[in-house]
């Protein structure tokens, strides 16, 4: 099923970075949330809709699973949405592989060149990449907006090498922060020097989340649910199943790249171990595009206690892959994820195209 989530009031979605009393005094707040907040949405509402006994965990993991394990559930999302006329449109990261033109304020993609065919740079990218990225000739670029996005169709005639626009950020959700005072509860006093300050999310009208969830049944087709800090609700709505997911090509392009629509994790940071976890037959990585690692991590609420983070490919980031034979997506992958970790939850969405 698909679902359309929707703000009954601000959203708080916090990074994973430990906010423990006199630790820090501002929690940063993202959107999209991460997939692993939305798992947690998700498969705590399904408790409510089979009214399962959340005082007993034996219901509870033959319900959704454990921590670990989550049986048949499967998770694609979340991206933003916004509710244009009468259909739902999706935004997504700009990918790292393009430049802002300084004149026409469009994002025009770049080139891959074999490094012996560039000009003399100094570069820390691996020698193990055959090919630089460059941009094309009679543009001007200036510097990346920050918080921009692209709205689906934008996105792939990036994809595809073709000029395209973006969105600011502000104009589908605008952050608000808010003030408090540390409390002593056994006095009932304010703690001296305990000032923080909280970033909520507040999506313009019209603007909330999309997401992909299969392995669950029974739910209406509208309602409320909690979700994020604090509990904030939000009004979902089950939506006619027409936006689906972009179909991998198979067999693959002769060169083809991936577009990670959400972050992934990979054993070696930047890459896995080895590609053919991924692909049926042999191909070669020829350059990269992405931004600064994420660090995803959480707290344990059963254990009380911060989870360990780990480094993750950000979403936006750009492969751009060879072959010589007839190489494919490895049949039987969890979503089609490329992820060395969490594919069931929505890590490694990829979106694939030839270059």
């Amino acid at each position: 099923m698909e679902l359309f989530l929707e703000p009954i009031d601000v959203w708080l979605f916090r990074d994973g970075k430990p906010f423990d009393a006199l630790s820090d005094h501002r929690a940063r707040s993202l959107f999209p949330p991460y997939p692993t907040v939305m798992q947690g949405v998700i498969r705590s509402h399904h408790l409510v809709v089979k009214g399962v006994d959340l005082r007993n965990p034996a219901a509870i993991a033959e319900a959704v699973g454990t921590t670990e394990y989550f049986g048949n559930f499967r998770l694609r999302g979340p991206f933003i949405a916004k509710k244009e006329s009468d259909k739902i449109v999706r935004y997504f990261p700009v990918p790292a592989d393009v430049v802002l033109d300084k004149q026409a304020e469009v994002y025009c993609p770049l080139r891959p060149r074999p490094r012996e065919e560039a000009p003399y740079v100094l570069t820390n990218a691996p020698t193990e990449l055959p090919m630089l990225l460059w941009q094309p000739e009679g543009f001007e670029p200036r510097k990346r907006q920050l918080g921009q996005w692209l709205v689906e169709e934008e996105l792939f005639k990036c994809l595809h090498g073709q000029l395209a626009r973006a969105v600011p950020g502000e104009t589908l959700f605008a952050r608000e922060s808010r003030f408090g005072i540390g409390r002593d509860d056994a006095t009932r006093t304010t703690r001296e020097g305990v000032l923080y300050e909280v970033e909520f999310i507040r999506p313009c009208p019209g603007v909330g989340l999309w997401v992909q969830v299969d392995g669950y049944n029974g739910w209406p087709d509208a309602g409320l649910m909690r979700i994020g800090g604090e509990g904030r609700g939000a009004h979902f709505t089950r939506i006619e199943p027409t936006l689906g997911w972009p179909q991998v090509p198979a067999p693959l392009p002769a060169r083809f790249k991936v577009y990670f629509a959400s972050p992934t994790y990979f054993e070696e940071g930047w890459k896995p171990k080895d590609w053919g976890c991924f692909f049926d037959g042999t191909v070669t990585l020829q350059a990269i595009a992405l931004n600064r690692y994420e660090s995803i991590g959480g707290f344990d609420w059963a254990d009380i206690e911060q989870k360990p983070a780990r480094r993750y490919v950000p979403a936006g980031s750009v492969y751009y892959f060879t072959h010589d034979g007839s190489a494919r997506l490895k049949p039987g992958l969890i979503n089609n994820a490329i992820t060395n970790c969490w594919p069931e939850i929505g890590f490694g969405q990829v979106i694939i195209t030839e270059w």
